[in-house]
């Protein structure tokens, strides 16, 4: 008889949890329906330098291409249309938009990470690991390495995306090789300050030091290019005075051309 008084009682106090919890809900609910937004939380990923794109910034795409969320109902709040505002923007990989109880909207943003620089005379890009070309940002610049001139692909100013066709992505590609080659050695890195795209659409590495000018053609197999160079230095300049050559083309199979 006690073992069903007890049980009777751990029921009855468990239905009673189950109905203050309930009505705890119904509570919260229905304060949540009646409160409203009273400012925007940005938050950056960590490890980022968040001065890429600033706080001011974020909130900025938000009141230009949302509208101002203070003073707006939470249930109101479009999250997925915030996030969908922030993600068409260049420099930010993915937003996260949630509300919290205090009344904020709060964004977390991931920012794509630049590892190379575009110039040509229709503007000024930065690419990602991926290939995702972007604009670049007034209030920063990233140091990466700068490819210039004649760059083959076909953006223009605020341009955003991939490149559509074949072999446009085969260029980029072949680029983001040759800036993953220079970063893992470290000496041709420091060394090359310059990447340069003639009127040919032949890279042309340009040296912190010297007169010469490397011509490498297209962006590929830069093992065999960089040996050749090297051995340029190590077998051809070593006999002529500096500055003898003005440029050296190691884009040749088997040969390495050189020019006064």
């Amino acid at each position: 008889m006690n073992r069903l008084w007890k049980y009777a009682l751990v029921t009855v106090f468990l239905i009673a949890v189950l109905v203050f919890l309930t009505f705890l809900d119904r509570r919260e609910a229905k304060e949540y329906h009646s409160r409203t937004c009273g400012g925007v939380r940005v938050e950056f990923e960590a490890g980022v330098d968040k001065s890429f794109i600033t706080e001011e910034d974020v909130k900025g795409y938000i009141s230009k291409g949302y509208g101002d969320c203070s003073g707006k109902r939470l249930e109101d709040i479009d999250l997925q249309k915030i996030e969908e505002v922030l993600n068409a923007r260049g420099p930010i990989l993915r937003a996260d938009a949630y509300v919290t109880k205090d009344g904020y909207l709060n964004v977390i943003i991931s920012q794509r990470r630049p590892v190379v620089r575009l110039i040509s005379g229709s503007g000024s890009w930065y690419a990602d690991a991926s290939g995702f070309i972007f604009p670049t940002q007034r209030n920063y610049t990233s140091r990466v390495p700068v490819v210039d001139g004649r760059i083959p692909l076909r953006i223009t100013a605020g341009f955003k995306g991939v490149p559509e066709s074949e072999a446009e992505k085969s260029w980029m590609n072949g680029v983001l090789e040759l800036v993953n080659f220079l970063a893992d050695n470290r000496g041709w890195s420091d060394s090359i300050s310059q990447i340069h795209v003639d009127t040919r659409g032949r890279l042309v590495l340009v040296p912190g030091k010297g007169r010469e000018r490397f011509i490498i053609g297209r962006p590929e197999e830069f093992r065999e290019k960089f040996e050749k160079i090297e051995d340029y230095y190590r077998y051809v300049r070593s006999r002529k005075d500096e500055g003898y050559y003005s440029t050296v083309d190691v884009s040749y199979a088997g040969q390495i051309v050189c020019r006064k």
